[in-house]
């Protein structure tokens, strides 16, 4: 029996479908003898579990990398990615302008700031206004061009009370779904209790995450920051510090003077660096420009291993097939071909959104064989 571990290539977004990255090594059997055994330790953890639900399941490190994780592809490249992110700011500062310019270039695929944007399906629940005012917002902002690809609504359930059904249902609608807008979180959290504890709020994100991650979409949650003024502006965030704890990352745009067309955007998150950046909206066509950062986007540094394999499809092939020790021995590497493929699987994300090479190991009892596929 041949156990397969792959790594598929697909623009959708639903659960069973958007895991790109992901290769489920449970069934690895390794070359040398050290792996093995990390592999029979792996299923006499498994027959552990169906025996005792509480028994805590590990990973050893030694197994660590032969496991191909699932990555994360911006949605915007180098500023938005996919999980639950808070965008806060002052009311009437303009967050729903710059919500309304997010989602229509994310719908659209076009560059936004200089950077590059994954075209995907977006749904802005502007729960804060109604049909006409998104009508003229939109047109102030982009004339007649239109989107087919961007979906507003200004009504949803609450939290608990339907809404992750109707996100579910729409996702399941439009498979392409990267981006989810909420404009304001306080229209969907559920009131009263002990909801607006730190453990509360934590919760709410949460469980929120759960979802994103789950079906590989970015989720924005619109909020308010509080009057007080604070050394660290993330901390300006109404709310606990559980809301900010448990997301992925933080917006925060801020005004020095209401009347001011400028404003700053502070970026802070797990995928990405923080940034400053320095915005001025445009007082006719109501669209946020930027005028300048404060820091060089951060891009990972270049992973040779990677544009040798490129070369591989430089004559026009499309396909590679063979075992690790027949790779080297094309890439010229003079490395292990188990430590050949721990870095594939390490990098095999990195070798598909830069690359659009589609990684897949798989292993009989005879022999580990990799394919490498340039798709078009």
């Amino acid at each position: 029996m041949t156990n397969k571990n792959t790594t598929v290539l697909e623009t959708s977004v639903s659960a069973d479908e958007r895991q790109p990255n992901v290769i489920n090594t449970d069934d690895i059997i390794s070359d040398n003898s050290t792996e093995s055994n990390s592999y029979d330790e792996y299923i006499r953890q498994e027959m552990l579990n169906s025996i005792n639900p509480y028994y805590l399941k590990t990973v050893p490190m030694s197994k660590l990398y032969d496991n191909v994780y699932q990555s994360k592809p911006p949605i915007i490249d180098g500023l938005l990615y996919p999980g639950i992110y808070l965008f806060v700011g002052a009311p009437k500062i303009g967050k729903s302008f710059l919500m309304a310019q997010l989602a229509y270039h994310v719908s659209t695929g076009t560059e936004l700031w200089g950077y590059e944007v994954k075209k995907g399906a977006v749904l802005y629940l502007a729960l804060e206004d109604d049909y006409r005012r998104l009508q003229e917002r939109f047109y102030r902002m982009f004339g007649t061009n239109r989107t087919e690809n961007l979906y507003l609504s200004v009504s949803a359930n609450q939290l608990g009370s339907g809404l992750y059904e109707q996100l579910t249902g729409f996702i399941g609608e439009h498979k392409d779904t990267a981006l989810i807008i909420i404009d304001t979180l306080q229209k969907v959290r559920e009131c009263g209790g002990d909801k607006y504890s730190y453990a509360g709020d934590y919760e709410i994100i949460n469980s929120l995450k759960k979802f994103t991650d789950n079906y590989g979409v970015c989720l924005l949650l619109v909020h308010h920051t509080r009057k007080q003024t604070a050394d660290d502006k993330f901390d300006m965030i109404s709310g606990t510090t559980g809301l900010l704890g448990a997301a992925d990352g933080a917006f925060l745009l801020q005004k020095e003077k209401r009347t001011s067309n400028a404003a700053t955007l502070e970026v802070s998150g797990r995928d990405q660096q923080d940034q400053k950046l320095y915005l001025k909206r445009n007082t006719e066509i109501l669209l946020w420009e930027l005028e300048r950062t404060e820091t060089e986007l951060w891009k990972e540094p270049p992973e040779p291993l990677l544009e040798k394999i490129s070369k591989i499809f430089s004559s026009g092939s499309t396909e590679w097939n063979g075992t690790a020790t027949e790779l080297c021995s094309v890439l010229q590497l003079d490395i292990q071909p188990n430590a050949l493929t721990r870095k594939l699987n390490v990098n095999a994300g990195r070798l598909y959104n830069e690359y659009g090479i589609c990684y897949e190991n798989s292993r009989s009892r005879s022999e580990r064989t990799i394919r490498l596929v340039r798709l078009p």
